[in-house]
């Protein structure tokens, strides 16, 4: 299969291609990237209008997602360098988006180092034998680059057809990951998960520890190949208390963002229901904070220390709903967000199954058209 030649937005794809060589490199992404409005937000820098890029943008919504996944297991096609290319690319040809964010899944470095996992349609991840003991522990390993080609190959392949566009790169946090190997699959209320936190404290820092490990394994091997930022996905940290979540999950996330400072590439730092977290998000060490639709952006500016980026956080149901309502709340988002020393615009969580792909383009193309306070 192969993936045909992106053409950005104003611009001839082959002339930028032929150009990346010759880019001068700053910290960490070559000029021309750095110079893109995404990465200049990450940064903190001055844009013409604030940049926009989707949760989930690539998957579901998307009749061309649809089409070329039919019959293919979710996990092998994560596993596919071409069709990783091919669905990180649909909608930033379709969008117009000022970044694209790779195609994977956050349990993708756990098969790697030989979890039993499998994504079940209509269930989600679901893990083999779950994790109830140091032995369970012991038998983690290592994440390599050699565990996961497919992901050098399809970054290369794909920072090659989008030119100019920066490429996101991405892993689940340590507790989300956690929360998938003990609970076996998803829950609700992750209670396994905390009464082994709670418990088993020993145990508990050395998973933590161990999932740290691979995650940063897993963000450097997409460093090395080419992408221009990161995301940490700690999903589900909403559940915990800030005490909890500063004491038993706070270290190892700080332990990831730290082993990324020297990348020169920004980090985004991002979970759900993490309203009363987000200083503490902030804290862990990202250039960028994520804040779902529940916190306004003008809100989340008192909650997180100086020196970040603020990304979000229009609620992903409002797409479902009549063109003017997008527009109205977008805009309010937009204006909020202009209280922010940066903003990224994004949805709160990520895009909903049942969107209308067209809405996401007039969408993309609002946000271009309100200049950047």
């Amino acid at each position: 299969m192969s993936s045909g030649r992106f053409v950005g937005k104003g611009t001839s794809g082959d002339r930028r291609l032929a150009a990346r060589g010759h880019c001068e490199t700053i910290g960490g992404v070559n000029s021309e990237l750095s110079d893109s409005a995404f990465v200049r937000a990450c940064r903190r820098q001055p844009v013409s209008h604030a940049p926009v890029w989707y949760m989930r943008q690539a998957g579901r919504a998307l009749p061309e997602y649809r089409a070329l996944r039919a019959g293919k297991a979710m996990l092998d096609t994560c596993t596919d360098p071409e069709m990783i290319t091919e669905i990180t690319l649909q909608p930033v040809r379709r969008y117009g988006v000022d970044a694209a964010i790779l195609f994977s899944d956050i349990v993708v470095p756990l098969r790697a180092v030989g979890v039993g996992v499998e994504i079940r349609p209509g269930v989600g991840p679901v893990i083999e034998k779950p994790v109830r003991g140091e032995a369970d522990l012991a038998a983690l390993r290592e994440l390599h680059p050699e565990d996961v080609p497919y992901i050098t190959s399809a970054v290369r392949l794909l920072t090659a057809e989008l030119g100019g566009t920066p490429l996101i790169g991405f892993a689940g946090g340590p507790f989300t990951l956690a929360c998938y190997l003990i609970e076996g699959g998803p829950s609700k209320n992750f209670d396994r998960t905390r009464a082994l936190m709670y418990g088993e404290p020993r145990l508990w820092a050395g998973l933590l520890g161990r999932l740290a490990d691979i995650t940063i394994a897993f963000l450097k091997v997409q460093v090395a190949a080419g992408v221009s930022a990161i995301q940490l996905f700690d999903s589900w940290a909403g559940v915990l208390s800030p005490q909890d979540y500063q004491r038993s999950v706070l270290p190892f996330s700080s332990r990831v963002f730290r082993a990324l400072a020297d990348s020169g590439v920004p980090r985004i730092h991002f979970g759900v229901g993490t309203g009363e977290l987000l200083g503490l998000l902030g804290e862990a060490g990202a250039d960028v904070v994520g804040v779902d639709w529940r916190v306004p952006l003008d809100e989340a500016v008192h909650r997180v220390s100086p020196g970040k980026a603020l990304q979000g956080n229009l609620d992903p149901a409002i797409l479902l709903a009549p063109w003017p309502v997008i527009e109205e709340r977008a805009r309010q988002v937009l204006a909020a967000g202009r209280m922010a020393e940066s903003h990224i615009f994004n949805l709160g969580h990520g895009v909903l199954p049942d969107t209308d792909p067209d809405m996401l383009t007039r969408l993309t193309e609002l946000v271009h058209a309100v200049p950047a306070g």
